[in-house]
């Protein structure tokens, strides 16, 4: 059985955090690099550990000392456009937490990494006492995206019902107090897949 350790990413961290993070762009969503929507994963420690609410946490294997998941999270809400005006007037920058790069590799996924860096952001959320709510959207094309998603939060808009589409993005809210106990899919640990 393997074991995991979450912990607040340090600087020594980042460049294994950063190879997560593009590892899974360039593997599981098929988009490569994108500058205006993937400029923190080329600067980590500016996105999530400079500024005080924003924090980068990274899973470690404790048998190598490997960084083999990510998950983020910053004070940032949804931007319109590209998303959808409604739901970045939900949750606007400053009153909402965003999870971001929630990440594992694919070898070490289906052991509760992706839970376990929820909850702990989660906790980070509420003991920063400024959020009103917890934000995320996800690719439902990515393998076990949206199953995890919808186990954790709840659907406040898919892109996919509107007109034309839109981008098919899944826009989600987790609550604060989160019960962390798993349902559907993740119950049956097919919930890590991210």
């Amino acid at each position: 059985m393997r074991s995991y350790s979450i912990k607040t990413a340090a600087p020594e961290d980042l460049d294994d955090a950063r190879a997560v993070m593009l590892d899974t762009v360039y593997r599981d969503f098929g988009s490569g690099y994108v500058p205006r929507w993937h400029g923190d994963i080329i600067d980590p420690a500016a996105a999530y550990l400079a500024p005080p609410r924003h924090t980068l946490l990274v899973a470690v294997d404790e048998r190598d000392g490997s960084v083999v998941g990510t998950g983020a999270l910053d004070a940032r809400g949804p931007a319109h456009p590209p998303n959808p005006r409604g739901v970045a007037e939900r949750f606007p920058s400053g009153e909402t937490a965003q999870l971001r790069r929630i990440y594992v590799r694919p070898e070490h996924r289906r052991h509760g990494i992706a839970r376990r860096l929820v909850d702990a952001l989660l906790d980070f959320a509420a003991a920063d006492g400024g959020y009103r709510s917890v934000y995320l959207h996800t690719d439902p094309t990515v393998p076990g995206a949206e199953a995890f998603w919808r186990s954790v939060g709840k659907v406040v808009h898919d892109e996919r019902e509107d007109p034309g589409g839109g981008q098919g993005i899944v826009h989600f809210e987790v609550p604060l107090g989160w019960t962390r106990e798993p349902v559907g899919e993740a119950a049956r640990g097919r919930g890590d897949r991210l």
